[in-house]
């Protein structure tokens, strides 16, 4: 084999070589920046470009004279259509929430409307939904998040005029990424809402 083939092959070699360990290295960055040693504010970025996701909550609704709680299956995608659905209590099991492109729907054939509304006051108002925290977040500059005790913690107010709902606190998990629970209080700062999430599935950005 003569010299300059010699020096063609050991050129294209090198060039694979190269080629593998980019592409190697760029992996493993990805991974790192995946796992848990993201910082706050890449999990903050990570949250707030939530493109879908499922969970199943719980909810604790206070009032003056009532305390009650539901367990609920929620399903987001993309703004374009989002679901939540009671599981419990069996009273108003199944009554179902969609909203899409054709608007605002509630399905359940055993229960009249007048009679959803009475059981469930929150069961058609987003402030469920964890998109509604997030374009609240988004569009108050008075939001800001922390960290603590292996948590990230955001805070935000309601940018509507509901007073039953104005402030809001979100934990993440900072390990897994995942929201762990969304307290929401009124103006002066009494619990209104309380929501757990049990499990959680989120797709981002």
């Amino acid at each position: 084999m003569s010299k300059n083939k010699i020096l063609i092959l050991a050129s294209i070699f090198i060039a694979i070589i190269i080629v593998i360990l980019i592409v190697f290295f760029k992996n493993e960055t990805k991974i790192f920046k995946n796992g848990n040693n993201m910082s706050s504010q890449e999990i903050v970025d990570y949250f707030l470009n939530i493109s879908s996701y499922k969970a199943t909550i719980t909810v604790e609704v206070h009032s003056n004279k009532n305390f009650n709680k539901y367990i609920i299956k929620q399903e987001y995608i993309n703004s374009k259509y989002s679901m939540q659905e009671v599981v419990e209590p069996s009273n108003i099991q199944g009554v179902k929430i969609t909203k899409d492109d054709s608007g605002l729907k509630i399905e359940n054939t055993n229960l009249n409307l007048s009679t959803i509304f009475e059981n469930y006051e929150y069961i058609a108002d987003n402030c469920l939904d964890l998109s509604s925290f997030i374009h609240n977040y988004t569009s108050n500059n008075k939001s800001n998040y922390k960290e603590e005790n292996g948590q990230i913690i955001m805070t935000t107010q309601n940018i509507n005029d509901n007073k039953y709902t104005k402030h809001q606190t979100l934990y993440i998990d900072k390990n897994t990424k995942k929201p762990t629970k969304l307290e929401i209080k009124d103006y002066n700062q009494n619990a209104t809402i309380n929501i757990i999430y049990n499990e959680v599935e989120i797709n981002s950005l």
